[in-house]
């Protein structure tokens, strides 16, 4: 017989990435919250790579930093190696990446979830999320306890009736051997909500010990720190780093697996949920692309304390014994031991056009989904949808709007957008191509962007904020000064352009004019500006960005403002699109099920046509002229 608890304002259902932002954040917000995992020694685990961040998913570490959610300070706590990536292209693609001590990485998360006010955590399955008049009321554990709450947040990772394989393995299991969470997908089947089943998977890790890397290309973090933290510095941060390693798959690599691939259980045909399309297994590269003859490995450690060695790029579903001759092929890997079998795992998760753009279900009033439950993939976009969300369950029941963040506001906003609206019938990757404004949208004016929101959130200190805002007018202060210094052509000048082989002056310039220049930059130009106030690194990469990319920034922005003017014309949620004349039988359908907020959304729904769009207009302004 089932028992009652105390009440809670929030409850979150699962402490992985998306979990622990959702817990964090409304604990923060003051609302009284408890957080279910099926182990407390899976709080913040990393089940797959040891690393965050990475080519657009930098720039969500960076925006869920801005926010006020925790991500980006846990990695700056127990990072062994970082990188900037994609320094090779423009300032738009920079993306921060570090290697993390997995263990470290999760025992700092618990310690500062433990030590967080208003925020309990209980290990447990829950089994039931209990409905009232299409508004949660609470969850049910399998041990019977019925914990009433206000708003529900789900956040079950990869852990839904969850099974892993390997070759002819099967095993009933969520990710690294810990249980799944086998009872709660029938309770959402009776409530309405549409399941998907996904895969994704993951490479062995072998016993760095039994690894020649004398064979393989050492691979080093940066000498200059980028922390993730916009509150951190590089100094203060700055430790000895780790080595990785890179090296190669081969011919005989490839005999092997395509000499097994009927042994696989992907290909074999014992799994059935869908993988992810940029993350594929090593049997799914070597069918794929038939004419590459290599693939790039990295050899990546798991942390200081242990010696298992992540192999990125290199996730299967053979056999034990394929895998253990697979890996061997590998220069620096032929007496290697395997530590753990790489393995794919299937779960449930659902169809993300049932959630609004707050996250919270549509037709469930105060439940809320997040993360790999969703439909997508990676640490880095489960953390930012669980902030979402947390945000969000915090202020439906403080009486509060929903914080919407729009693809010209952030990267958080173009997944969560992409999700909701177009859906995903295999497990959503972050990209920066995904984003339309991504001039706007840079890694290094996350805070920019978004602390001011955060702030009205309450999650972003007074003191932060008007560190920020300091920051911010040093900006400005140093653009307007730039702009209008003076360079004449004196020769001191002319040969620090000759070094760059930039063309001589004629006369005179201004100091912005020579920033611009492709060949010169900011920095650079340092010898020629004596009255160069001293400024901070990231102050300095401002002023450079906003200077040299000008034209395009403003091009840039004036996109956005076009499309503002469709976000801004807001669709009534109680609108039947079957009555609308003039609309395409898809599109009613499609309009219907997504509800979509307003005719920018409506815009970016597949089946959509810009037809139909030109009907909701007119709708939109006979409605507004019968009001009139």
């Amino acid at each position: 017989m089932s028992y009652r608890t105390e009440e809670f304002d929030v409850v979150v259902v699962g402490g992985g990435h998306a979990g622990c932002e959702a817990a964090l954040a409304s604990a923060r917000m003051g609302l009284k919250t408890v957080m279910f995992c099926i182990s407390l020694d899976s709080i913040a685990m990393m089940p797959c790579n040891p690393s965050i961040g990475g080519s657009s998913k930098g720039h969500l570490v960076r925006e869920i930093d801005a926010l006020g959610g925790e991500m980006g300070k846990n990695i700056d706590k127990t990072y062994i190696q970082t990188k900037m990536l994609n320094t090779g292209k423009g300032p738009a693609v920079y993306s921060l990446r570090a290697q993390a001590d997995k263990h470290r990485y999760q025992t700092e998360m618990k310690k500062t979830l433990e030590n967080t006010e208003n925020l309990y955590i209980r290990q447990g399955e829950i089994s039931d999320i209990a409905v009232e008049d299409g508004k949660v009321t609470g969850v049910k554990t399998t041990s019977d306890a019925f914990y009433p709450a206000k708003a529900v947040v789900l956040c079950m990772g990869t852990y839904l009736k969850a099974r892993c394989l390997y070759g002819e393995t099967i095993v009933e299991s969520g990710p690294n051997g810990l249980m799944p969470a086998s009872k709660l997908s029938k309770s959402l089947l009776d409530l309405g909500v549409t399941l998907y089943r996904f895969k994704t998977g993951t490479p062995a890790r072998i016993d760095g010990n039994t690894i020649d890397f004398s064979k393989m290309t050492p691979q080093y973090g940066d000498e200059n720190i980028v922390p993730f933290s916009f509150e951190n510095r590089a100094e203060d941060i700055k430790r000895d780093q780790a080595l990785c390693y890179l090296t190669y798959t081969n011919e005989n690599t490839h005999k092997i697996i395509r000499d097994n691939l009927n042994r696989s259980a992907m290909y074999g045909g014992l799994i059935h949920g869908t993988g992810p399309r940029y993350c594929p297994s090593i049997e799914d590269k070597i069918v794929r692309f038939a004419d590459k003859e290599r693939h790039q490995i990295f050899i990546e450690p798991e942390g200081e304390d242990t010696c298992e060695m992540y192999i990125q790029g290199m996730s299967t579903s053979l056999p034990e014994e394929v895998q253990v001759e697979m890996y061997r092929t590998l220069p620096g890997m032929e007496n290697c031991r395997i530590m753990r079998n790489a393995y794919a795992i299937e779960y449930d998760c659902i169809d993300a056009t049932q959630l609004k753009l707050s996250l919270e279900f549509k037709n469930i009033r105060g439940l809320f989904g997040a993360g790999q439950f969703n439909g997508s993939s990676g640490y880095e976009e489960a953390a930012a949808q669980g902030l979402i969300a947390g945000i969000n369950a915090a202020r439906l029941i403080q009486g509060k709007d929903p914080v919407v963040l729009d693809r010209s506001q952030a990267y958080i906003g173009v997944l969560i957008d992409d999700l909701v609206t177009r859906g995903s019938k295999e497990p959503y990757r972050m990209m920066t191509s995904r984003a339309e404004y991504r001039l706007l949208l840079r890694q290094d004016n996350a805070d920019e962007r978004l602390t001011s929101i955060g702030h009205e959130a309450g999650l972003i200190s007074d003191e932060r904020y008007e560190r920020f805002l300091e920051k911010e007018r040093m900006i400005d202060a140093e653009i307007e000064r730039v702009c209008g210094v003076s360079v004449t052509p004196k020769e001191e000048v002319q040969e620090l352009l000759d070094k760059y082989n930039s063309t001589r002056l004629k006369s005179g310039v201004k100091l912005s004019d020579l920033v611009k220049r492709p060949e010169l930059d900011y920095f650079k130009l340092k010898d020629i500006d004596p009255e160069r106030p001293d400024l901070s690194y990231d102050v300095r990469e401002e002023v450079n960005i906003k200077i040299k990319y000008e034209g395009y920034i403003k091009q840039q922005l004036n996109q956005v403002s076009q499309f503002k003017k469709l976000e801004s014309r807001l669709l009534p949620d109680d609108i039947d699109y079957n009555t609308i004349d003039n609309l395409r039988l898809e599109a009613r359908q499609k309009l219907n099920n997504i509800r979509p907020a307003s005719i920018g959304q409506a815009s970016r729904i597949t089946g959509v046509s810009p037809a139909d769009i030109t009907v909701l207009l007119i709708y939109l302004e006979q409605n507004k002229r019968r009001s009139e």
